[in-house]
């Protein structure tokens, strides 16, 4: 659920930010890369997960480049949205794409504290049984 909800809060963001007047280029053009590149990796990984490809690649360590992932995205993110928030100059629509930038980084966060909490879990039971 945390998953799809990031995506569309990237979507959105996106959205905003592409179909209002620019008033710093290098700032939005950043904004745009880094959420369709964290747009895009999070549908491989869901693809991943959803076709069980981690059982054919065994020699990537899937949980480590997921939260890997999350870890180095939400922090681009965040960066991203903080630039733009600042070159935003009340215009409506990238001051919303900068808030949902800042929302998507929150359930980015969110979706790495679960994935840790998934993998420790399903780890100290396969231990125990």
């Amino acid at each position: 659920m945390s998953l799809f909800t990031s995506q569309v809060t990237l979507l959105i963001a996106f959205i905003c930010v592409r179909s209002s007047p620019w008033t710093s280029y290098s700032a939005y053009s950043y904004f745009e890369v880094v959420t369709i590149c964290n747009l895009i990796m999070i549908l491989a990984f869901y693809l991943v997960h959803l076709f069980r490809l981690y059982r054919a690649l065994t020699c990537i360590s899937w949980p480590l480049s997921e939260l890997l992932h999350y870890l180095i995205g939400t922090l681009l993110l965040l960066i991203a949205s903080i630039v733009a928030a600042s070159k935003s100059y009340s215009q409506s629509g990238l001051v919303a794409g900068a808030i949902f930038g800042f929302i998507a980084s929150f359930l980015c966060l969110a979706s790495i504290w679960l994935s840790y909490k998934i993998s420790c879990v399903t780890q100290s039971t396969e231990v125990t049984a």
